[in-house]
This record gives structure tokens, sequence and C-alpha cells, in this order.
């Protein structure tokens, strides 16, 4: 009896995967692509597939930029270059981006920074002031925090 060495996945199974993936967590539509380019889905059902997830909000871009923007600015402390940087590497739109980087306050925004900058300087056991500005203002350029607000907040700090 012939049995194929790889495994198919039809449409309905391929759909099914998907929207189980898509209701674990909020997911770009890259994300999506790139999973049914590994089941080796055919570019129709692709589009049939994507389609059928976008109509049932299974797939939400807006959704995702605002989900993804909150949780990156209050778990990791990112600053909005950073999220920019991110959503668009994920090819998500500017208009979405502007509605996600909307989601962050900016009093939050910026006691994040101040709280940020503080714990990282008392991190920091560099004597020479200079190494220690400098060494502050990597990490925080780092995590895409804005130039101009890294250099006042290290003004403020040293």
């Amino acid at each position: 009896m012939y049995r194929p060495t790889s495994k198919h996945t039809s449409v309905k199974e391929a759909q099914k995967q998907m929207e189980h993936f898509c209701a674990y967590q909020e997911r770009c539509h890259q994300e999506v692509f790139e999973k049914l380019r590994a089941l080796r889905m055919i570019p129709t059902a692709i589009d049939q597939i994507m389609t059928h997830l976008i109509q049932e909000n299974y797939l939400n871009e807006e959704r995702f930029a605002k989900s993804f923007a909150r949780g990156k600015f209050r778990i990791k402390k990112w600053g909005k270059k950073r999220i920019v940087q991110e959503l668009k590497q994920r090819k998500i739109s500017m208009y979405n981006i502007k509605g996600a980087l909307s989601e962050i306050e900016e009093e939050d925004y910026l006691q994040t920074l101040d709280e940020l900058a503080k714990k990282r300087l008392s991190q920091l056991t560099e004597t020479n002031i200079q190494k220690r500005k400098k060494k502050l203002a990597d990490y925080l350029l780092y995590r895409g925090w804005e130039s101009d607000l890294v250099y006042a907040k290290i003004q403020e700090l040293i």
C-alpha cells in the first residue's frame, strides 16, 4: 500500500488550525500567511483561508497592532520607536501603527521612561560620569525611546 511521505492538509483542516492559532493569541496577517506557507498550502487556498479569518474576525490587523503596542510597552517597557520598528517589520500599515501608539497614554509613557532610567542608573557601576551617561543612553535608545526624551532624562538624573 502506498503512503505519501508528507501529510497534506486539506483547506478545511488548515482553516480550523488557523482559527485556533488566531484565537489563542492576536496574530498579524504575515504570521498567518507564513504559517499557511509552512503547511504547504497553495496560494488560492491561502487567500481563501485568510479571507475567511478576516471575515470571521479571527484576524484583525488593527486589533493586533493595538494589543502588540500595549503589551510591549507595559511588559517589556519598549519606547515608541522600537514598537513602530517591530510593527513595520510585521508589515502593519502606518494607519494602524498610529492607532496602536494612541493606546499609550503620554503620562504613563513619561513615567515609565523615568522609572526605567532610574532603575538602570542604579544598576550601573561605572564611576566615570561620561561613561555612565553613555551607558544609560545606549540602554534607553536600544529599547526604542526617543533620543530627545532620553538626553533630557539623562540631564535631569546625572
